[in-house]
């Protein structure tokens, strides 16, 4: 299937109409039964905008308000990110927020849990790798000569090498990634391969793991989750094994130039973080 896949409008309630059957059914039943529904989402490209330094991401302008209206009608929401739960919490803008007592927010792909009743993040003792790793890391990126432009970006359970400013992005992108693969398996460690950027960090961690827990701890009827990039694909996939239990599922891509793989899988395109934003707003009755 091609990339382009955005639905038509629904003709009654201004929704978007998914262009497989499955992700129709997915939507028929989070409208049917919203309360039974959980809404995951990822943080950066699709509730936030990317932007070239990863500290200056923030939620787009009206994500809380979409948030807010819809989260009270849901099960739950989850944003589902590999930053730290505390980073997306702040950056999102999530704390404290009146009607927002139903967000979680699932940092480090799951490892971390950040729930807006308590505000507090649980998580277990970090892997000894990802220390390891970010003490060699500098000298390593020198000994082989990274390209210039070149960055780390600390993410306390996890390592991040950017090339978003080099010169050639997506060369030094091709040519760090055999070699980070090399260091990451010496410690244990995997290569997450995202936007101009690759994570080091530890195995069994990924969006699909964290998502099919958290929907079958809430006990949901239906799950829409909303991603852009590469870390997505395992919370797609786990929304495709949800749907193969019986349990209906919405995919929904937020649309880039840059990665083309999740528009290829999603039953609904939408324009990017404005467009997710869109969709929460129409999915919570509000004007879009």
């Amino acid at each position: 299937m091609g990339t382009h896949r955005t639905g038509s409008a629904g003709p009654q309630d201004g929704l978007p109409v998914p262009v497989t059957q499955a992700g129709r059914d997915g939507l028929a039943a989070l409208l049917a039964r919203p309360r039974t529904a959980v809404i995951g989402l990822d943080f950066d490209g699709t509730l936030a905008p990317i932007v070239a330094d990863p500290e200056q991401a923030r939620a787009h302008p009206d994500a809380v308000p979409a948030l807010a209206a819809l989260a009270p009608k849901v099960a739950s929401v989850a944003v589902v990110t590999g930053r730290p739960a505390g980073v997306a919490v702040r950056y999102g803008g999530f704390a404290g927020v009146p009607g927002l007592e139903h967000l979680v927010v699932l940092g480090h792909y799951g490892a971390e849990r950040w729930d807006a009743v308590s505000g507090t993040v649980s998580a277990p003792a970090p892997h000894p790798g990802v220390a390891a790793v970010r003490a060699e890391l500098p000298g390593f990126l020198d000994r082989i000569g990274a390209w210039r432009g070149t960055w780390i970006e600390e993410k306390g359970r996890a390592v991040a090498v950017h090339t978003r400013r080099a010169e050639d992005p997506q060369a030094a992108f091709e040519a760090l990634r055999g070699p980070l693969a090399d260091l990451a398996t010496r410690h244990g460690l995997i290569v997450e391969p995202g936007r101009l950027v690759l994570e080091l960090r530890p195995p069994g961690m990924d969006k699909g793991v964290a998502l099919l827990e958290y929907v079958r701890e809430i006990g949901a009827e239906s799950v829409l989750y909303a991603g852009d990039d590469l870390g997505d694909l395992p919370a797609f996939a786990a929304v495709d094994k949800l749907r193969s239990d019986g349990v209906p599922g919405l995919l929904v891509c937020s649309g880039s130039s840059e990665v083309t793989e999740l528009a290829e899988r999603a039953d609904l395109v939408v324009d990017g973080p404005a467009g997710v934003v869109r969709l929460l707003r129409t999915l919570a009755g509000q004007p879009a």
